[in-house]
């Protein structure tokens, strides 16, 4: 019976790594993917207005915990101090949020940085399968310089000292 159990918990465990792995499509080194963002009301924003940016592409959903805490250190500490910078470019995106959902969520949140929409998860998808939040620092030339998923408070920290170095 222990034998059995035993057998049971590494395939448990070997599916749950094996998921994790699976969920990253874009990693350091490659090059953003290209898109569009799409509001409700037919805006359309492309990638490639980006061009020569330190941009960071940030995931997330107004139901997930972590990204609530990410989301209060981003107007915290990041929105601030970038806020201002010409060579810097926040993209805060609601994966299958739709704008009014994201408005609603903003004037209950406060938070003074722009929210986008993927409602069908299209620009989610070029970069990952699943888990957020899910964060990518885009370097000047277009290539992923940092990427997390999660939140833990010294990933934060080490986002921060990215983004310091990448818009000098």
């Amino acid at each position: 019976m222990n034998k059995y159990l035993l057998t049971a918990i590494l395939t448990i465990f070997a599916f749950i790594a094996r998921a994790q792995n699976d969920g990253d499509i874009i990693k350091v080194g490659d090059q953003m993917p290209a898109f569009t963002i799409v509001s409700d009301n037919g805006t359309k924003m492309s990638s490639a207005t980006l061009k020569g940016k330190v941009t960071l592409v940030n995931f997330f959903a107004t139901w997930c915990p972590p990204c609530q805490k990410e989301l209060a250190d981003v107007q915290q500490k990041l929105w601030p101090k970038y806020k201002d910078n010409k060579n810097f470019q926040l993209l805060v995106i609601g994966r299958e949020h739709t704008d009014a959902e994201l408005a609603k969520y903003n004037e209950k949140k406060g938070f003074t940085f722009p929210l986008y929409p993927d409602k069908n998860r299209a620009i989610f998808g070029a970069f990952a399968k699943n888990l957020i939040p899910r964060s990518y620092l885009i370097g000047k030339d277009g290539k992923v310089i940092y990427a997390s998923k999660g939140y833990t408070e010294e990933e934060f920290a080490e986002l921060m000292e990215k983004i310091e170095a990448a818009v000098k």
